[in-house]
């Protein structure tokens, strides 16, 4: 089972919760995003991917997790995004084992864990504060790559160089604009293949070359064939394209 909703974060922040029924596994399609995870009365965090995560849930495990845009879990963690790319760490690694452990005590208390960790989140930004302009520039970025602008013409719109954005982009969403550009794209055609839209057409409006291009991106990016990822055979919930669900977090 599976259901979220949005963040009282806002801008595209998504809490979450799941909870087996059986002992299962799936994917994770890569997406830009960045979570914070409360599991097994422990804290950790999901770095952006690159390829397909693939877990394991036993029967009855429960998760429950904020998601944080593309771009806004530095702002939130305080560590470049490009230090956790496809990894899965320990809150402790990040912000040390004793504050680690005095927030797990608090997540544990806590009636509605989604809403401690929007809680967490919200502290998190009002101590920091994001650099001025930084949520704007985020923003321009995923913007210009998700309708399928070069680095050239994106770093031109921005101001910046070439080297500029591929560095800070880096540290924003954990890969470069290239990447994300793949990672938006492939996002947007499983939406709209999920829609009903046939894959020719999927592939024009994604901005493919074709229905092979997209077949062959997809499968490297989600590490299996588009029909399986669309068919459900292979274990993927896909929690990003669900409709949310008002239950409590």
């Amino acid at each position: 089972m599976y259901r979220e909703r949005a963040s009282r974060l806002g801008d595209g922040a998504v809490v979450w919760h799941s909870r087996a029924d059986a002992t299962s596994s799936g994917r994770v399609l890569p997406d830009g995003c960045m979570d914070l995870l409360w599991r097994d009365g422990e804290l950790s965090v999901a770095g952006p991917d690159t390829r397909a995560h693939v877990w394991t849930v036993t029967d009855g495990q429960r998760c429950t997790g904020l998601r944080l845009a593309p771009g806004a879990g530095p702002l939130v963690l305080g560590v470049p995004a490009d230090q956790l790319t496809d990894r899965r760490v320990p809150l402790g690694a990040l912000w040390g084992d004793a504050r680690a452990r005095e927030l797990a005590e608090r997540l544990a208390a806590a009636p509605r864990p989604g809403e401690a960790l929007e809680a967490l989140a919200e502290e998190r930004l009002l101590r920091a504060g994001p650099p001025a302009g930084e949520g704007a520039w985020r923003r321009a970025v995923v913007e210009a790559t998700g309708a399928g602008r070069g680095v050239a013409e994106t770093a031109w719109r921005l101001g910046l160089s070439e080297r500029q954005l591929r560095r800070r982009s880096r540290a924003a969403f954990g890969y470069g604009p290239k990447t994300l550009a793949r990672v938006l794209r492939m996002q947007r055609a499983l939406a709209l293949a999920r829609e009903g839209t046939p894959l020719v057409a999927t592939a024009a409006l994604a901005g493919y070359a074709d229905q092979a291009h997209l077949a062959r991106e997809v499968r490297e990016l989600a590490g299996v064939p588009i029909s399986a990822l669309l068919a459900g055979r292979v274990g993927d919930p896909a929690p990003r394209e669900l409709a949310a669900a008002q239950e409590p977090a």
